[in-house]
């Protein structure tokens, strides 16, 4: 009898002791053997580590946290050795699961993220804004070889491009964060990607998102921003 009781007793601890959270974040980092990883979060702006996790011997991980709203995390890797290697994944947390498949020697490149709506979203974003900046960079060298030459009027074309590319990913942006004003991932775009835009255009998006929205971590950053460039 004692002997049921004692088992009782430990399995009540065990289940006591184990973590609890409304998000559990999965994942493989192919080909690691020893390291360790990180979940951090940025918080007063400094990178802060929440929990973390040994690996010896076995790629796959898991981590269970508690998140308040929707935000972006990081998911950081120290390795044992080759510290070249060390990288960060950020992703957009939220209750729920979140899967992060990726690899050893291409961390960040090779890093794979379902199960986050914010994060779904997060990625079309960016896989539009890679089109952007790849055309930038190849205006921008466009232009380079136009000065080596003192071609003025090449040099005056790529400059309209420069700034033509420009307000194409403001607008694009733009709507894009309208058109998804329910999530949070649409304050944290414009903060990120288009925070030097006239203030105008910062108040007039704001003035578009819901409630909701607004009230969440990045709405509140935005709704700072505009009033401080209001006062200036």
């Amino acid at each position: 009898m004692n002997k049921i009781v004692y088992i009782l007793l430990l399995s009540i601890l065990m289940v006591s002791c184990s973590k609890t959270g409304n998000l559990t974040v999965t994942g493989t980092v192919k080909g690691l053997k020893k390291g360790t990883l990180y979940v951090q979060h940025i918080q007063d702006t400094m990178l802060v580590n929440l929990d973390s996790l040994l690996i010896d011997g076995e790629p796959e991980f898991e981590f269970i946290l508690d998140v308040k709203e929707p935000e972006v995390y990081y998911l950081h890797l120290d390795k044992a050795d080759e510290s070249g290697y060390d990288d960060r994944i950020p992703f957009f947390a939220e209750a729920g699961i979140i899967n992060i498949t990726t690899s050893l020697k291409n961390f960040e490149g090779f890093a794979a993220v379902t199960g986050s709506e914010n994060q779904m979203h997060w990625t079309q974003f960016k896989n539009m804004n890679k089109q952007f900046n790849d055309k930038n960079l190849d205006l921008i060298k466009g232009s380079f070889n136009a000065r080596q030459r003192d071609d003025q009027e090449e040099i005056l074309a790529y400059d309209d491009s420069l700034q033509q590319l420009l307000k194409r990913k403001y607008l694009y942006t733009g709507n894009f964060a309208t058109t998804n004003k329910e999530l949070e991932i649409a304050p944290y775009l414009v903060m990120t990607q288009i925070p030097d835009a006239t203030t105008p255009y910062l108040d007039t998006l704001y003035k578009t998102f819901p409630r909701k929205t607004r009230n969440s971590k990045y709405g509140k950053q935005l709704k700072k921003l505009i009033e401080e460039r209001k006062k200036q």
